[in-house]
C-alpha cells in the first residue's frame, strides 16, 4: 500500500502539461484509452497483464502534432511572425491564439512538416515540441 500513497503523492507534483504527457504514455505502453468510460478503466487491468507479458507491438506515428511551449518575451515578434504563417492566421489573432501555452500551433501533419515547423519556431527563439 505504500508504494501506491508513494506514486500518488508523485502525481500530485506534476504540471497539467507532465500529467497529459503521462497519460499518452500510459495508453501508450498498455493500449488503453483514457477517455474511456469509468467502467473501461476497471477492464484495463486484465489486458495490461497480458500486454506486459506478450512483445510488444509499437504502431509508427505518421501524424504529428507541433506544440509551442514557450515564448520568451524578447523574441515575442519574430516568433507571431513564424507562428501566423505556420497556423495560417490573421496577424490580429496571434496574440490571443498564443496567449494560453502550450498550444498547438499545426496538428495531424508529417513528420517531415512537423520538424520543419519546430525548426523555424526554434530559429526564431521559441520554445517547441513535436508529439
Amino acid at each position: 500500500m505504500s508504494t501506491v500513497n508513494e506514486i500518488l503523492e508523485k502525481l500530485k507534483t506534476l504540471t497539467l502539461l507532465e500529467a497529459s504527457e503521462l497519460v499518452s504514455k500510459i495508453e501508450e505502453t498498455f493500449g488503453v484509452d483514457a477517455s474511456a468510460p469509468a467502467g473501461g478503466a476497471i477492464m484495463m487491468a486484465a489486458p495490461a497483464a497480458g500486454a506486459a507479458e506478450a512483445a510488444p507491438k509499437e504502431e509508427e506515428k505518421t501524424l504529428f502534432d507541433v506544440v509551442l511551449e514557450e515564448i520568451p518575451a524578447d523574441k515575442k515578434v519574430s516568433i507571431y511572425k513564424v507562428v501566423r504563417s505556420i497556423a495560417n492566421i490573421a496577424v490580429n489573432q496571434v496574440k490571443e491564439f498564443t496567449g494560453t501555452l502550450p498550444k498547438a500551433v499545426k496538428e495531424g501533419i508529417s513528420k517531415e512538416e512537423a520538424q520543419a515547423a519546430k525548426q523555424q519556431l526554434e530559429d526564431a527563439g521559441a520554445k517547441v515540441k513535436i508529439v
